[in-house]
């Protein structure tokens, strides 16, 4: 009997191990940095993003065939060589746009020159001068226009890069907050939005008028030989130049210096929180631990994609403006250059200033998307170096 079981025993066992195992197949999960950004709501840039593909997707196709979901997800990206090719296109647009006040500037110019020839063929030399400057007034008038433009477009182009930080600073910092940069987030939010709101009034409320005001003086100083106020118009211009030059130090400075040490003290402050549950919390410390380790990688790759959009953003942003700031510079001193020989004189001192004053409002449309640019990379590096240090 006993021999019996034993053999019915084996037959089991035998018939238990011949059979194949199943398993069920688990569903394939996303990239934890996937299911984070199907979390977050990118409405307070995407706006900005349709914005451009409005105005300058013609230009850059890849704006319109990349949606900023799927440059964030890494799924398709912008290529930078057509970015180029369409920056250049739009450069010759804009030169072609321009043709005819090139061709303003140089009749008005040789009509000038015309009259000042034929002043004797008057009776008065009274007439000849009164139609002189009669077309002076004119060239003038065209060229403070077109320095009342280059400012428009350079105050329109800050106050969109300024609204676009606005919305960017919060969910940067927000991600930045996941992974417990508190001490960061805590500095850079209130530091940050002022500074932004700051560098817009100051340079489109006192630098950019100063710098209107110093044209308008030497322009204004070229019509008389004996009352001259050069010397003012070359205060006000060392003065906003001076300004934009120390804020820009102190921007960079206190977000650099501040920035970095609040991350060390974060990296502190989170490696400690680490060591402490995964060693004296029992049984889940060291689980709990790897998970949020997890969670804190996919959130550092999310907020570094976020970053390189943002700073994407900001360059188109700032790279067409600048492009018809430029072009009309050029076409000033374009027309300067070539009318020198024949037309030497106030005009073409006027002609000379308003394009040295126009490259200079475009210094300072490139020194405030050079700071927003580089807060940008501090935020973000600044968090990295949190991560490093934990």
């Amino acid at each position: 009997m006993k021999q019996f079981k034993r053999i019915m025993l084996l037959v089991s066992l035998l018939i238990l191990l011949g059979q194949p195992f199943v398993f069920a197949d688990e569903e394939p999960t996303a990239p934890m940095e996937d299911v984070l950004a199907e979390d977050i709501s990118f409405d307070g840039i995407q706006k900005y993003w349709n914005s451009l593909v409005d105005d300058y997707g013609g230009y850059v196709p890849d704006l319109e065939k990349t949606s900023i979901y799927d440059f964030i997800k890494g799924n398709k990206e912008l290529s930078i060589k057509n970015a180029m090719v369409g920056a250049l296109e739009y450069l010759f647009h804009e030169v072609i746009l321009n043709g005819k006040l090139l061709g303003s500037l140089l009749l008005l110019t040789l009509f000038s020159v015309l009259l000042q020839t034929m002043h004797t063929a008057f009776e008065r030399t009274s007439v000849s001068k009164i139609a002189y400057f009669v077309v002076y007034i004119v060239l003038i008038f065209i060229a403070l226009n077109s320095f009342y433009l280059a400012v428009s477009y350079a105050k329109d182009a800050i106050g969109m890069m300024s609204s676009f930080m606005i919305a960017l600073i919060p969910l940067i910092l927000g991600l930045m907050a996941t992974f417990g940069s508190v001490i960061s987030v805590s500095f850079f939010h209130p530091i940050i939005v002022f500074l932004i709101n700051f560098s817009g009034v100051l340079v489109s409320n006192f630098i950019m008028p100063l710098l209107f005001i110093s044209a308008l003086l030497i322009i204004v100083s070229s019509l008389s030989e004996n009352h001259k106020v050069t010397h003012l118009a070359e205060l006000f211009r060392s003065v906003s130049i001076g300004v934009l030059g120390i804020f820009l130090t102190i921007f960079l400075g206190v977000l650099s210096v501040q920035g970095a040490a609040s991350a060390i003290q974060d990296g502190v402050a989170m490696k400690t929180a680490k060591f402490v549950t995964g060693n004296f919390i029992p049984v889940v410390g060291r689980t709990f631990t790897d998970a949020a380790d997890t969670v804190l990688s996919a959130s550092l790759l999310l907020k570094n994609a976020v970053g390189i959009v943002g700073l994407a953003i900001i360059i188109f942003i700032v790279l067409f403006p600048a492009i018809k700031i430029f072009v009309i510079a050029l076409i000033y001193k374009f027309a300067a250059a070539i009318l020198q020989p024949i037309a030497d004189g106030p005009i073409i001192t006027s002609l000379n200033t308003i394009s040295k004053y126009i490259v200079l409002i475009l210094a300072c449309l490139l020194a405030v998307s050079l700071m927003f640019f580089l807060a940008i990379v501090i935020i973000v590096t600044a968090s990295n170096i949190t991560l490093l240090l934990r």
